[in-house]
Formats: C-alpha cells, sequence, structure tokens
C-alpha cells in the first residue's frame, strides 16, 4: 500500500514524493517573460520538499494568455529567462515540470485580483479571442470569441509543438498539457463551447480530436523517457455529470493510446451555470473512477489541505499523486509539516535541503 512520501516513478523519472506542486499562475510576467518574482516563488515552493513542481500554466502563443501578466514559451527570450528556475527546481531535489496552454474564450482577461474579466476591446492592453465556436463564457468573460478555422486549430497546435520543443530543450522533465478549466482544450471537448459541425464537432469523438491530434504531435517531439501528462476537466456539475465522465474517460482512454502517460483530474469550468458542491477532496471521487476505467495512472487537486487526507487518497488508490496549490502558498514546507505529522523517519531530511534541515532535525528530536 502506497503513502504520501514513497517515491513514484514515472518513465525514465521518479519523484521522491507523492506531492505535487500545482501549477499556480502568478500573473506577474511582463511580455511572458519571468522575473525575479517567479524565480523567488518557484525556488521557495521546490527547496520546500514536494516531489514535483510545475511551472505554472504557460501560454503557447501571445493570444493564448489568459492576461497579459501570464507566462509563455513561445520565442527564445522567454526560454532563456525560465532556464534559471528549471536549474533551481532541479537543485532542490524535485522534477522540474511545466504546463503548456491555451486560454481560447477566457484569454485577454484582466488579473484576478484587478477584476477577473475580459479587457474591453478598446483597452489597448487586450486582444481578439478565438474558440471552437463563436460563444461568449459569460458573465465577466463576455466577450465573443472568433471561431476557430480548421487552418487555426494547425497553427495553435503546432504553436503547442514549438513550445514543447521549448521545454524539452530546458531541460524540463515532466510535460502538462493544459485541457481543462474552460481553456481552448477544454472548449473542443464540452458542449457548453462547442457547437461545431465538422470534424472538430459534434460527436464525442470530434470534439475530442483537437485534443488528440495536439497530444500526439507533442508526444512525437516529447522524449519518450519523460512524462507526457495532461490535465482534464472532467465534469462541469451542470446537471449532466454521468454523460459528461463517461465521455472524457472515453477521450482519456484515447489519449492514453497516443502517448498520455498521466491524467491530471480536473473540472471543466465550461460554463458560469456550475453547481459546483466544493467540500474537501470533492474531485478524488472522480480522479478513482478514471484512475481504473482508464487503467492510467492520476493526479488531482482542489480542496485537499490536509497530510492525512492527502495520505488517505495514496493510501486507498483513489490517486497515484496530489496536486497541492494554496495549502503551498499559505506554507512552503507543508511537505515538511506533512512528513512530521504522518510520523516519517527524519522528517526534515526527508524534505527540506540541509540548511533548514540540520536545525530542524534537532527541533524533531526535542
Amino acid at each position: 500500500m502506497p503513502t504520501l512520501f514513497d517515491p513514484f516513478p514515472l518513465k525514465g523519472v521518479t519523484l521522491r514524493n507523492r506531492i505535487m506542486v500545482s501549477p499556480m499562475c502568478q500573473y506577474s510576467a511582463v511580455d511572458g517573460v519571468v522575473d525575479d518574482w517567479h524565480r523567488a516563488h518557484v525556488a521557495g515552493l521546490a527547496r520546500g520538499g514536494a516531489g514535483l513542481v510545475t511551472v505554472e500554466a504557460t501560454a503557447v502563443s501571445p493570444e493564448g494568455r489568459i492576461s497579459p501578466g501570464c507566462l509563455g514559451l513561445w520565442n527564445d527570450a522567454q526560454a532563456d529567462a525560465l532556464a534559471p528556475v528549471v536549474g533551481e527546481i532541479k537543485a532542490a531535489g524535485a522534477v522540474a515540470g511545466i504546463q503548456l496552454a491555451h486560454a481560447g474564450r477566457k484569454a485577454s482577461a484582466n488579473r484576478p485580483w484587478e477584476g477577473d474579466d475580459h479587457i474591453p476591446d478598446d483597452d489597448p492592453r487586450g486582444w481578439p479571442t478565438l474558440s471552437p465556436s463563436a460563444i461568449a463564457f459569460g458573465g465577466g468573460l463576455g466577450k465573443v470569441p472568433r471561431e476557430m478555422t480548421v487552418e487555426d486549430i494547425a497553427r495553435v497546435r503546432a504553436d503547442f509543438v514549438s513550445s514543447a520543443e521549448r521545454a524539452r530543450d530546458l531541460g524540463f522533465e515532466w510535460l502538462n498539457l493544459h485541457f481543462a478549466h474552460g481553456y481552448l482544450g477544454q472548449s473542443f471537448l464540452s458542449r457548453h463551447a462547442n457547437r461545431r459541425t465538422d470534424d472538430y464537432g459534434g460527436s464525442r469523438e470530434n470534439r475530442a480530436r483537437f485534443l488528440v491530434e495536439t497530444l500526439r504531435a507533442v508526444r512525437a517531439v516529447w522524449p519518450e523517457d519523460r512524462p507526457l501528462t495532461a490535465r482534464v476537466g472532467v465534469i462541469e456539475f451542470d446537471g449532466h455529470d454521468e454523460e459528461t465522465l463517461v465521455d472524457a474517460i472515453e477521450t482519456v482512454r484515447d489519449l492514453k493510446a497516443d502517448g498520455l502517460d498521466l491524467v491530471d483530474v480536473s473540472m471543466g469550468f465550461s460554463t458560469v451555470d456550475a453547481e459546483i458542491p466544493w467540500g474537501p477532496a470533492l474531485l478524488a471521487p472522480y480522479a478513482e473512477r478514471v484512475r481504473k476505467e482508464a487503467e492510467l495512472p492520476t493526479a488531482t487537486s482542489w480542496r485537499i489541505r490536509t497530510p492525512r487526507q492527502a495520505n488517505d487518497l495514496i493510501a486507498n488508490g483513489q490517486v497515484d499523486l496530489v496536486a497541492i496549490g494554496t495549502a503551498l502558498l499559505a506554507d512552503p514546507h507543508w511537505p515538511y509539516r506533512a512528513a512530521r505529522e504522518l510520523g516519517v523517519e527524519a522528517p526534515a531530511a526527508t524534505t527540506l535541503p540541509p540548511q533548514y534541515a540540520h536545525w530542524l532535525a534537532r527541533y524533531d528530536a526535542s
């Protein structure tokens, strides 16, 4: 029976434990380039003891950013600035991961603490958005996107490939494709956003086509010994949960056939009418079902806050990894606290660099 602090091997990579730092947008980049904030933020999380540190959702093109402050990996200047971040993660003993994303119809938005709504059309900070169909998300994100042409789809797929090649050459060891949260990949899969009548709309297979083709193209350039993963929204909480979940599991199976190594189970966030039953580890039952029915390793996040809760998800076979987000913002050394609470031998040495572990070992023994 595995525990939170057992290693997790996948392809040619082994995580020192089952704790993954969830990709958390900081909305603090300029022209997609990391700055001192990102370097300190990511280095602090890496030194906290997690097995995997995933750099936040990183846009594959300027139009794919959620906000003007989002990271990008569509040019060499952005790649050069990310190189020290990769080094900091590895120096701390964690595996370096990155999430590649395209925000689709949710792009061109203000930062969350500045409204989290679409930037007005007459504001030069914004840009036109695009999506499978010309349907606005709604609420504060009311901008109507342009319906993508087949040429647009091919271009965006190529953007994912180019960004994956840069991530590969930077030495990232773990790649995650963002196909959740109402962004572009999820919008193709979702009936709320996709009303197309061509090969990319209608049936489940057609709605999944963009995801499958993109992953297949990325797999062709991503090294076989490095995990290729995806975050997929498997449920919308819109009253059609079973149908959505069944479709998602079939899509995960298709992705697996084309080289997906692990799925990070999340929500769709494709409709403003969703009634999400917020509660502790609310996605764990869905992740467990995906894990069993798709026969693929899984991770999940959302409201996983206590060490015991995280450990139980692993020990009970519901997931293989737990993705921790806001709990790590509150306490970057959450893995150390978890190790202590779970009775791990030498918890400081297990999770922390020697500059901290040496002194905290004395604290643990006292």
